[in-house]
């Protein structure tokens, strides 16, 4: 123990009085390691979010029903182009089906524009909802309260609106109770919802709920809805799955042999398909990680060698006054390791600060994940033990006889 310890103090002595030649060492080390923790860092950052996004959309323990599925292939594509609407009928149809399901609420939604007074805000999310949306955690009000079903059921004229919507329409003023326009039809606020942030830089606060059937009569009934599913529990979601699915196929007069002509998925669902689509980004990284690790190897082995060459009598001393084979061998690997592991080191500090500056000038977010710091120094150090092999078993069988005569 005693002998790696002075080996790790003869190395950094060693980077400390040569710091240019040693920060050209371990270069390869340090781009590999920055790309490693500031890529993990953006991706874990947008994983986070975009999970928080789709279970607050989608909700964890429910499923969504929509006209189109979600699909990769053009072919199918097209054939889904002349899937039928969603209608409330069928959403009552699936509802009534299973006693697996206990809630479906009916979503439609359009852009449109929001007045109050002389302030107006365009291209707002306009939701329209069933009574059932009442059951689902996706909805929230921080102020206020939410619109009862009866008031959804008999079509009256109130709306919950989202936080940025109150904001930049009330400012300081208290929204409750207060009438607004929408597309020019009047509707008194009775909540405020809960603040939901933002994703890549896109609110989620931009938008106002109101009963489906006036949503129908300001943007017309021929409008596709999508469905909220929420099962009986989270043992029940499969069940609800398949139950939902038969009862739209016995709604729909679709044979046995007809496909599915609508898209059914979970909050699971999305996001497989989110990380499917970051499976790229991690084999570009491989590839560069790959090549600056190669690459710092190299030079890492180059300048073992060198400075073996440099210290022969210093070894060849060492073996005189009887050092053993083992020992050599340890002292230049652990200087291999120790220079390389500086490099990681300094990769994971650039790395982590790179990823914050892009978190502060852009919308991604980064979250530095514990793993990714110990796969950085991990690495490193395994390239120093591998390149530094052949230049410590180099010095370990130098002749000691030869090596006090080298000048």
């Amino acid at each position: 123990m005693h002998q790696i310890v002075e080996s790790i103090a003869i190395a950094l002595r060693a980077i400390w009085a040569n710091k240019l030649r040693s920060f050209m060492t371990v270069l390869g080390n340090i781009v590999a390691v920055t790309s490693i923790v500031t890529v993990v860092s953006l991706i874990q950052g947008m994983n986070a979010m975009v999970s928080d996004a789709i279970v607050t959309d989608v909700g964890a323990d429910g499923f969504t029903i929509q006209r189109m599925p979600i699909t990769n292939s053009e072919e199918e594509e097209e054939r889904n182009r002349n899937n039928p609407l969603i209608t409330l009928e069928e959403a009552n149809a699936i509802r009534g089906f299973s006693p697996s399901i206990v809630a479906v609420v009916a979503q439609a939604q359009r852009r449109g524009n929001i007045t109050y007074r002389d302030q107006v805000l365009d291209q707002v999310q306009i939701q329209g909802v069933t009574a059932d949306y009442l059951d689902f955690a996706t909805f929230d009000a921080e102020r206020g309260r939410m619109m009862t079903a009866t008031e959804v059921e008999r079509n009256r004229p109130v709306v919950l609106l989202g936080w940025d919507v109150a904001d930049q329409l009330f400012g300081d003023l208290n929204p409750l109770d207060r009438e607004i326009r929408i597309q020019g039809a009047h509707f008194r606020v009775v909540g405020v919802s809960e603040r939901k942030g933002t994703v890549f830089g896109n609110s989620m606060d931009q938008f106002a709920v109101i009963p489906i059937g006036l949503h129908m009569k300001l943007y017309g009934a021929r409008q596709s809805l999508s469905l909220m599913v929420k099962p009986a529990s989270t043992e029940a979601i499969a069940a609800a799955m398949d139950d939902a699915t038969v009862a739209l196929r016995v709604e729909r007069r679709l044979k046995a042999t007809d496909p599915n002509n609508f898209g059914i998925f979970t909050s699971d669902t999305l996001l497989g398909i989110y990380q499917q689509a970051t499976t790229g980004i991690f084999s570009v990284l491989v590839g560069i990680v790959a090549l600056s690790l190669l690459v710092g190897g190299i030079v890492i082995m180059n300048i073992m060698l060198m400075v073996v060459s440099e210290r022969t009598r210093e070894i060849g001393l060492r073996k005189a006054l009887g050092a053993k084979r083992r020992d050599i061998l340890s002292q230049v690997l652990t200087e291999s390791v120790t220079l390389s592991t500086v490099g990681g080191l300094a990769g994971i500090l650039l790395g982590f600060l790179a990823a914050r500056i892009l978190s502060v000038l852009t919308p991604l977010p980064a979250r530095l994940e514990p793993w990714s710091v110990v796969l950085g120094v991990g690495i490193t150090a395994a390239v120093g033990l591998f390149f530094g092999a052949y230049p410590a078993s180099r010095a370990a069988r130098l002749d000691p006889i030869e090596a006090l005569r080298r000048e």
